[in-house]
Order: structure tokens, then C-alpha cells, then sequence
């Protein structure tokens, strides 16, 4: 079988190339080596698809080159994609932070795509593995699958990362950016609740399932994020901590103010003076949850009436709410991260078109190469822009 394009992958940014180069005329062939396709649209955002964010822009997203994503952002915007899902007359709702989300499905995502591929003509095939990839003395793409051989001009790789194996992630596409001599930025999961050593877990293991919203979470290197954050029985997770998951290295502390909009020290001061009966636990239950504050009084091992604590004594307990340092021990991994951070090497592709840069007709595209953005919607803009511009050329 001959082709103008084969696409490995029916994800997000793959669709999104299909559909895109389908309308140009294109012949264009998509794998998928699952029996589904655009698996991980479909559990996102609690199967609403938070499908993208008002405030895209190049500083949410993360790369050894941050400046590779500009072009693609501003080429093919937000606005563009909501356009789209507007003309299919999807009902969307804005939830915080410009986050927007599907009202009724996932689903509606899902299908707009495939209506727009078909209206392209493009052949999507799911339960399709690649075996081997090489190419012709005339330079196209021979592509030996497990129903049968097709060649191409244009070969795009739109595989994704490694995150959520049980959908169907692999390395794959890192496999071939390397048989083509491109280089790897090395990968680890981000957007990840973190873990702690059994030290930490058997002071906190007791608050699993209590969310304090919003708490500020600060990293070594100086990224903050203020959202939620949730006690989970293997250490922290929650939106501000998925955030700063991408920020943090192994063996360095992060800092959590579960108070991050008030004075919790003057504050303190406030109430010992008008509840000075009241027990630490009573008063704190106002400023966090009840099991919470009942945990830092009993950790600090501080008792007695507000009254008979001194101002120490309430620097101490400002520090563990203000400011508490906590070293986490890992993260939960590829098992639970939304996304893998590093990939193929942005400086051996084209930001405009997304070809490498040495192998005329080979294009990189979505989760695969080297930028991850921010949680909210951002990662599937990428996928969009990406999708869009090399949609455009190949």
C-alpha cells in the first residue's frame, strides 16, 4: 500500500495532524496499536476532557528549550481549537483557573475529531503494531505493520510519552527518534502525586483523604503554584502538588503553607488573646480541618489553653502551617502521572514544522518530544498546536 502520510499514534496531537492534513487533500494513514483510539481524552478530567486552558502561553510549559513551543502556540492558538469545538456545537464550561471542560462527555471530543478526519478521508486502524520502520533509496518511509507493508513521504511520530501504561504508553516513539540518530532528553514522570519515606508517611498516613484548598507549594528552584492539595496514603497529591511534581528533583524539599493568604502568626496572637480557654486543636479547627489541626497539635506535642502558650511556642506552630518543609522520597510514577517530562530533543526538530531537522519527512509531534506543560488543559493545547502546524506541511 502506498500513502501520502502515515501517523503513528491516534491520540490527541495524531488526530489532530490526520484531520488537519486530511483537509488539505492528503492521503493520510493513522496507527494505532490499541484497540481504541484517543484513550487518554477520554479519562481526562474525570471524562469531561479539560480540552484546553484560556491562559495558554510558552511560560506554562516546561523544555530544555522554552522557547521551541512559541511558534506553534501563537500559529495555532487556544481560541483556534475553541472555535472548533464551538462549530461542533459542544457545550463547554470555563471551571477555574481558564480551565474548560466538556459539559456532558470526553466523548464529544473524541468524535468531533473522527468527523473531521472522515470528512478528510483519512484511515485510522486501530489493533495495528508497527514491526520495523526503514526507507527507500527514492527516501520514503517503508512501514512494516501487522497488517501488512505501506510506504510514505511523510512519517509522523504522535506515540506520546510513558505515562499510564495501562492505556497503552511505551517507549516507542523515543525507539524511533533513535534509530533516526536523534537525541533524548532523559524522561520521569510529572504531574504526579509524590510519595514519602515511612518516617514522614507514619505522621501523615492518618490524614489520608483530607484536602486543604488552597495551600501554596513552593520548590527548591522557586516555582510556586497555589491550589488544593489532598493527604493520600503514600504521601501528598492533589492539583498545587501535581503542579509542583514537575518542578521537583529527588533529595530536595519542597515547602507547604496550608494558610498561604493570611498572617497565620498575628493571627494566632488574635486568638489567645479572645479564646484564651480554648485548646490549640479548638482554635486551629477555624484555620484547616478538624483532623488537621488535631495532627499539628499532637505532633508538636503542645497542650494547654491558648493562654498558657507562649509567643515560641506559636512561631513553632506557625512554621509547621506557614511553612512546612517536607522531603518527599519519589512520586507515584508513570502508573498515575498525566504526563512524561522530557523526550525527543527539540533542538533536532523544527519548531515551525516539527520535521527533524536531518531526516527530511520525519516529524515529532504532542507528548513525545521534549515539552510538557502545566495541568489544565495545557498539554492538550500542545497536542493541538503541534497536530495543527505539522498537519499543515507533511
Amino acid at each position: 500500500m502506498e500513502t501520502d502520510v502515515v501517523i503513528i499514534g491516534a491520540g490527541a496531537a495524531g488526530l489532530m495532524c490526520a484531520l488537519t492534513a486530511g483537509a488539505r487533500g492528503r492521503r493520510v494513514l493513522v496507527l494505532e496499536h490499541t484497540d481504541k483510539i484517543a484513550e487518554k481524552i477520554r479519562i481526562s478530567g474525570g471524562g469531561r476532557c479539560n480540552f484546553t486552558n484560556l491562559h495558554c502561553a510558552p511560560d506554562r510549559y516546561l523544555s530544555n528549550n522554552p522557547h521551541f513551543c512559541r511558534s506553534a502556540l501563537k500559529r495555532y492558538t487556544q481560541y483556534d481549537f475553541i472555535d472548533l469545538v464551538a462549530r461542533h456545537k459542544i457545550p463547554y464550561h470555563e471551571k477555574t483557573l481558564g480551565q474548560l471542560f466538556c459539559d456532558d462527555s470526553a466523548r464529544d471530543i473524541i468524535d468531533m475529531l473522527v468527523r473531521e478526519c472522515d470528512r478528510g478521508g483519512v484511515d485510522i486502524q486501530t489493533s495495528t503494531t508497527v514491526q520495523a520502520i526503514d526507507r527507500d533509496d527514492a527516501g520514503r518511509f517503508i512501514v512494516t505493520t501487522s497488517r501488512g507493508v505501506v510506504s510514505c513521504a511523510s512519517l509522523v511520530v504522535a506515540c506520546g510519552g510513558l505515562s499510564i501504561p495501562k492505556i497503552g504508553a511505551t517507549p516507542f516513539g523515543y525507539e524511533i527518534a533513535k534509530q533516526f540518530g536523534l537525541n533524548i532528553i532523559p524522561t520521569r514522570a510529572g504531574l504526579v502525586p509524590l510519595t514519602f519515606d515511612p518516617a514522614v508517611l507514619d505522621m501523615t498516613k492518618d490524614l489520608s483523604g483530607v484536602s486543604v484548598d488552597p495551600v501554596r507549594v513552593q520548590s527548591q528552584s522557586g516555582m510556586v503554584f497555589d491550589e488544593a492539595m489532598l493527604f493520600t496514603h503514600r504521601g501528598i497529591s492533589g492539583p498545587a502538588v501535581l503542579q509542583i511534581s514537575s518542578y521537583w528533583n529527588p533529595g530536595e524539599d519542597i515547602s507547604i503553607n496550608m494558610h498561604p493568604h493570611g498572617d497565620v502568626l498575628t493571627w494566632l496572637k488574635d486568638q489567645r488573646k479572645a479564646q484564651p480557654k480554648s485548646m490549640l486543636q479548638t482554635v486551629l479547627g477555624d484555620l484547616v480541618s478538624k483532623r488537621l489541626a488535631q495532627k499539628i497539635a499532637d505532633d508538636l506535642d503542645v497542650e494547654g489553653r491558648m493562654a498558657d502558650l507562649s509567643d515560641k511556642i506559636l512561631m513553632t506552630v506557625t512554621a509547621r502551617i506557614a511553612d512546612w518543609r517536607v522531603k518527599p522520597s519519589g512520586s507515584e510514577g508513570y502508573r498515575t502521572a498525566e504526563v512524561t517530562l522530557g523526550g525527543v530533543d527539540t533542538d533536532d526538530v523544527s519548531s515551525k514544522t516539527f520535521e527533524a531537522n536531518n531526516v527530511p519527512g520525519l516529524y515529532f509531534i504532542g507528548e513525545v518530544l521534549d515539552v510538557t506543560g502545566h495541568l489544565g488543559g495545557f498539554n492538550f493545547q500542545w497536542a493541538w498546536s503541534s497536530g495543527h502546524c505539522a498537519g499543515q506541511v507533511v
